[in-house]
């Protein structure tokens, strides 16, 4: 697989990255867990080094999915996450309620998404 450099950081990818959204959220039907991490670490074991998921994907669920998954493989590939969507609890699953990219929302959806993928720090 070739790899890329990521802008003008050090980060160095596969050519191809994964996309991880439809695995626990969407409209269309989502895969079972346990097929779904098998999938994450059969995209590894082909060379892809790049995954993509958000705390709006589930909610919450993508990230906790991606971040067990690929808990094995620490050091070995990078996880980029997005936020800037503001979610009501009560109404379940969806998209947020609104936007929100204030500080104070920025840092506590960061500090939310270390906890579910299990990193100490974001790639990305």
């Amino acid at each position: 697989m070739q790899k890329r450099k990521l802008g003008s950081s050090n980060l160095e990818v596969s050519a191809l990255g994964l996309g991880c959204m439809r695995m626990s959220f969407g409209d269309s039907p989502v895969g079972d867990r346990q097929e779904m991490i098998a999938f994450l670490h059969a995209a590894v074991d082909r060379g892809i080094t790049f995954f993509d998921t958000a705390e709006v994907y589930g909610p919450f669920t993508n990230e906790e999915l991606v971040g067990e998954a690929l808990a094995p493989f620490r050091g070995q590939v990078v996880i980029a996450t997005k936020f800037g969507f503001k979610h009501d609890p009560n109404r379940g699953p969806g998209p947020g309620v609104g936007l929100d990219s204030r500080p104070e929302q920025i840092r506590r959806v960061a500090e939310a998404s270390l906890k579910r993928l299990k990193v100490d720090a974001i790639d990305l």
